[in-house]
């Protein structure tokens, strides 16, 4: 009977893990393992591309590449696991509760936006953090259209001045004026908690992101917070009112509460630790990986971060030393040194940064035209060609 592995999770972390672990088995031609991907959807959603218009088509089947490479794909949800009898129970579509058993197990459940308690959150403010969220913001902007002119009505609060809400801000003029028309009184305003524009992304970039602002002619609200949301606006902590018809939340992501459920330490934001070839620490039998994995990036302290940059990497150290352990082969340790960015800035352009201070390389134009590289090439699956996609799954080819 083979060896079972399975990968919970069909992100950026979970595809590459099962195209890694199967290369690695063809390598040594070990045909006695089947890889099996257990997600709600064969698709990756390109979810760094979330804050954009048409969400719905951020998407990239992913069914016939895993059939390429002789994945098994399970439609369905997670929902516990069993690490004592080592199954992991899910739901079908129909809402079928079902058991799948496995020797290896890679967690690779991504992240979710950690709404808060703030009253009026959960019912009136909206998010870009699913595919689904994103999908009803566009909806709600594209309604506005049909109400009478007001201040209200023309104006865009975000909640968090990180690099989603940064984004968000930024594309959200150009978004408005094409369903409101050039001659709305377009207002879009950051509620941020520092003290300064782009404070969390670092001095230098700070710098392009302010610039980028206030061409745009988005507005920060600093040393401030929401504290309430209603239908019409927010309130803020010093009591201040804004009128606005749309309020974007970003603040505040947490690992999947599926890593609650296996034993081991894990950080203040809820991922688990991890060894350098991505093993839970204290489990045999378990690797984590994306945004559920809290892993070390180099040897100066840092780890890497929820991001697709982290996760397609990391993603493939998993699957190929899961596989390793299986093969009774070397491992190949997880080591991800370089550390950029590249911040898109609406119209403005985009900023692209190296190195953990962030140093700024690339602005405007020339920074878009590399964001544009990114999202729409870099990041997405290769071909459904076995030797493309294993090619691109090796855990060693150089980082750009």
């Amino acid at each position: 009977m083979k060896q079972q592995i399975l990968v919970i999770g069909a992100g950026f972390g979970g595809m590459w893990a099962a195209l890694s672990a199967t290369r690695l088995f063809d390598i040594h031609a070990h045909t006695d393992v089947e890889v099996t991907v257990l997600a709600p959807q064969a698709e990756l959603r390109i979810r760094p591309r979330f804050y954009e218009p048409d969400a719905h088509q951020l998407v990239a089947p992913i069914g016939e590449l895993f059939d390429s490479v002789g994945v098994k794909f399970i439609k369905g949800a997670a929902e516990d696991i069993n690490v004592q009898q080592k199954h992991v129970g899910y739901i079908d579509t129909s809402g079928t509760k079902h058991v799948c058993s496995y020797d290896k197990l890679v967690l690779a459940t991504g992240s979710r936006l950690a709404m808060p308690n703030t009253p009026g959150v959960a019912e009136h403010a909206f998010d870009v953090d699913q595919i689904e969220q994103a999908e009803r913001l566009q909806n709600h902007l594209k309604s506005l259209a049909g109400l009478p002119e007001s201040k209200g009505r023309d104006t865009v609060v975000v909640a968090g001045g990180g690099f989603t809400g940064i984004e968000t801000a930024t594309e959200m003029p150009a978004r408005l004026r094409a369903i409101l028309g050039d001659h709305a009184d377009i207002e879009v305003i950051i509620v941020d908690r520092s003290e300064k524009v782009g404070a969390s992304m670092g001095a230098e970039i700070s710098k392009s992101i302010a610039e980028a602002c206030d061409e745009l002619g988005v507005k920060w609200c600093l040393k401030s917070s929401v504290v309430g949301v209603d239908e019409n606006g927010v309130t803020l902590d010093d009591g201040q009112r804004i009128e606005a018809k749309t309020v974007v939340w970003t603040t505040g992501v947490r690992a999947s509460s599926l890593t609650e459920q296996i034993p081991g330490d894990r950080d203040s934001l809820g991922r688990l630790h991890v060894d350098a070839h991505l093993k839970v620490i204290g489990q045999q039998d378990i690797f984590a990986t994306g945004d559920v994995a809290y892993a070390a990036t180099d040897e100066l302290g840092n780890h890497a971060l929820m991001t697709c940059q982290h996760a397609i990497v990391l993603g493939r150290h998993a699957g190929n030393n899961v596989a390793a352990q299986i093969l009774g082969v070397e491992p190949t340790p997880y080591s991800q040194p370089k550390y950029v960015t590249c911040l898109d800035l609406g119209g403005w352009g985009a900023v692209y940064t190296e190195g953990w201070d962030r140093q700024v390389k690339l602005t405007r134009q020339e920074g878009k035209l590399l964001k544009t590289q990114i999202n729409t090439v870099w990041i997405y699956p290769p071909a459904a060609n076995r030797d493309a996609a294993w090619a691109a799954a090796d855990p060693l080819i150089p980082i750009a």
